[in-house]
């Protein structure tokens, strides 16, 4: 039952994050950007407090992988999408439109069908020679071609791709004693797949909406780390539910994709806050 706790206050944190980078990302003025966009914003309260509750979102998340599967976790996680629509909605005075309410249901019942598949387990360990170089590729090559990506989509597909290393070498790691963390190889290749996942999710949130980049972004890493928790670390499924899964994954990746879909026909949530 803990995992569960900490995977909902996990996708609260999130959600808060998204809405305050976002503003303060879109706001920052033009110039470099990358790791050196990254270093202009961490003068920005309100991108450190942005940063905060991603921190804290992905504090939470790692302690849920200890006990829960990937493509529950990483579902969870993409339904902050939602949550921060929900936020803006009742805080920041954003509209509110029939679709969005669709979506927002849609997202749910595949969270409830994948909580109902769940079943908690420990995740295979990878050995760490073999696991830097599985999950460091991806990082390394993310890094070479950064200059090289334009455009939204693809900004928040690359971001979605370091985070997912991100929740892949995390699961690995969570029912590891925190103390030893530092002593593992994986632990400091995850730290650097979120410093490379941030900065690209940076520039993606400077040349589009929040929903609609966060959206790609967590489709991305939803789909890439369920299929792989699947196939290699070891998540299990309640027998028979496998099509509960798929099912649950499915909604939850179309809901935040036509979220974002959506969103791209009103003003972005930052543009509305400025």
């Amino acid at each position: 039952m803990t995992g569960y706790l900490e995977l909902a206050a996990s996708a609260v944190l999130y959600a808060l994050g998204i809405v305050a980078q976002s503003i303060a990302s879109r706001r920052a003025e033009g110039g470099v950007g990358g790791l050196g966009l990254l270093a202009r914003l961490a003068r920005d309260r309100l991108y450190l407090l942005g940063f905060a509750g991603q921190v804290g979102g992905f504090a939470l998340a790692f302690l849920a992988r200890a006990e829960l599967p990937l493509y529950l976790v990483q579902a969870g996680s993409s339904c902050a999408v939602g949550l921060a629509t929900l936020f803006g909605i009742a805080v920041l005075g954003w509209r509110v439109r029939a679709i969005e309410v669709v979506v927002l249901v849609v997202m749910a019942a595949g969270l409830v069908l994948l909580v109902a598949a769940a079943t908690p387990s420990a995740a295979h360990d990878v050995p760490q020679g073999l696991g830097i170089v599985l999950f460091g590729l991806p990082v390394v090559a993310l890094v070479l071609v950064q200059r090289r990506v334009g455009g939204v989509v693809p900004l928040a597909a690359a971001a979605g791709l370091a985070f997912a290393v991100v929740a892949m070498t995390s699961r690995t790691l969570a029912d590891e004693p925190l103390p030893t963390l530092p002593l593992y190889p994986l632990a400091w290749l995850m730290i650097v797949a979120a410093l490379v996942g941030q900065s690209y999710l940076a520039l993606a949130l400077r040349r589009g909406s929040a929903t609609s980049t966060v959206a790609t972004m967590d489709a991305t890493t939803v789909v890439l780390t369920s299929i792989v928790g699947i196939a290699a670390l070891g998540d299990r499924i309640s027998p028979g539910r496998e099509w509960w899964v798929a099912l649950g994954v499915a909604l939850v990746v179309s809901g935040v994709l036509l979220l974002g879909y959506a969103d791209r026909f009103t003003k972005a949530p930052a543009e509305v806050a400025r």
